[in-house]
């Protein structure tokens, strides 16, 4: 976790994103900014549906997009949607650590049992199920992973900011994730 930056002031925001949504979106967060009124959001965020984090922000600040590991590769449709539609000026991909998106064959026992403990499904059907779609939703680790999505979604949509940040589940915190790349 190294490549992570603590944002505990405004100084700490990267100059490329001060005066845009996502600075907002770190200020509320993390540094206490009070809301504004909004009546269109101009960011779209990206998070994993992970339960235990919890974002602080205004009423239409953003679009949000919930899935797995923050993984928006079979969500592109709605992306395209908010920028052209929405008017989505910025896009940031917040991903955690111990996502449950991360190493899916250890858990494949527990999730053939729990769709057939809890689903009524035959040992069949939920390990098929397992089979075809964790090599679609493994994000190997989570730091990379936000990475690589934020490099693709900048080469897809060359407008638009896009922020790759990380939120700590013990501090409820965002980072910047450095990429060496840039």
């Amino acid at each position: 976790m190294n490549r992570l930056r603590a944002i505990k002031s405004v100084e700490d925001i990267l100059p490329k994103y001060l005066n845009t949504p996502i600075a907002d979106l770190i200020g509320y967060q993390n540094l206490d900014k009070p809301f504004a009124d909004y009546s269109s959001a101009e960011l779209l965020i990206g998070m994993c549906m992970d339960n235990r984090k919890h974002l602080h922000i205004p009423e239409n600040f953003a679009y949000i997009i919930r899935a797995g590991g923050a993984n928006l590769r079979y969500s592109e449709f709605k992306v395209s949607y908010a920028i052209a539609i929405g008017g989505v000026k910025a896009i940031t991909l917040i991903g955690h650590n111990n996502c449950g998106m991360v190493n899916l064959a250890a858990r494949k026992e527990s999730f053939v049992k729990g769709l057939i403990d809890d689903a009524g499904w035959s040992k069949e059907e939920a390990e098929h199920h397992f089979m075809h779609f964790a090599p679609l939703f493994e994000i190997g680790n989570e730091v990379d992973f936000v990475l690589s999505e934020a490099r693709r979604m900048r080469e897809r949509y060359l407008k638009i900011i896009v922020a790759p940040l990380f939120y700590k589940i013990e501090d409820g915190m965002l980072y910047h994730i450095c990429d060496d790349a840039e």
